[in-house]
């Protein structure tokens, strides 16, 4: 169906060396777009890129970088040709009660899932804002929250503020950049079968015990959250903006 094909499209994912961002990354490859591959570790890039230019026609741009490094960031955007779809996915994550919280850790988690979020969206609507009207119809922002972005949770308060606030600037920049014509959503995934969470759900009681909280009794996969983020940078989602799609298999509808 044409309208779910992002042919031409120009998209920039960051956390693209594992995980959510190289499925995410394939799946617009395959769906037709150029693709801009964001991480820290440059082997890792080049095996999601070598993986992409196989799954379809479009080019693939390895660009290592750290996303806290907030002037490369906006170096590496603002040299880019045009710019039609930014995924801002990098993200981390330190699990443990409230009372124990290390100064360290909160630092890092606003750093990288918050201000880092902010930065490269900036840059990118700056960057979407220099191409020519034809182009505009398609641009898009899609943040990738979490399930723990609209509910509280144990041993998950920072991470839980953090992605909170994801939530937030994504409602208010789709309502401020609606009149631009971009488009600005959030995914809401559950907790999902990737390297981060296998090192946080490492044995087989913590397994159980997580799949019982979610309705439809599996984790999920990291194709569920690709094909979400398809879908709302897709022309098939032209009207949505300010939404927040969650693929958290029930988990917050309790």
């Amino acid at each position: 169906m044409r309208q779910f094909r992002l042919d031409g499209k120009v998209a920039l994912v960051t956390g693209a060396g594992e995980g959510i961002g190289a499925a995410i990354a394939l799946a617009f490859a395959e769906a037709g777009a150029n693709v801009i591959l964001v991480a820290r570790t440059v082997s890792k890039l080049e095996e999601v890129a070598a993986q992409a230019r196989k799954a379809g026609p479009g080019r693939v741009m390895v660009a290592p970088c750290d996303v806290t490094h907030n002037d490369a960031m906006r170096a590496l955007i603002g040299t880019l040709p045009s710019l039609d779809i930014a995924i801002n996915n990098a993200g981390t994550n330190y699990p443990g009660p409230f009372v124990d919280v290390s100064a360290e850790h909160l630092d890092t988690m606003l750093t990288l899932n918050v201000r880092s979020y902010f930065v490269v969206a900036q840059a990118a609507v700056k960057k979407m804002l220099e191409s020519n009207t034809a182009r505009s119809g398609g641009r898009s922002v899609i943040n990738i929250s979490s399930q723990m972005g609209h509910v509280g949770a144990p041993e998950r308060s920072a991470y839980c503020m953090t992605k909170h606030a994801v939530e937030g600037l994504t409602k208010a920049m789709a309502v401020e950049l609606a009149q631009r014509n971009i488009r600005v959503n959030s995914i809401a995934p559950t907790f999902i079968d990737t390297p981060l969470i296998r090192r946080i759900v490492d044995t087989h009681e913590k397994h159980v015990a997580l799949v019982s909280c979610i309705p439809l009794a599996r984790l999920g996969c990291v194709e569920d959250v690709a094909s979400a983020a398809v879908y709302l940078a897709s022309p098939a989602a032209a009207m949505i903006t300010g939404t927040c799609l969650a693929t958290d298999g029930g988990w917050t509808a309790q």
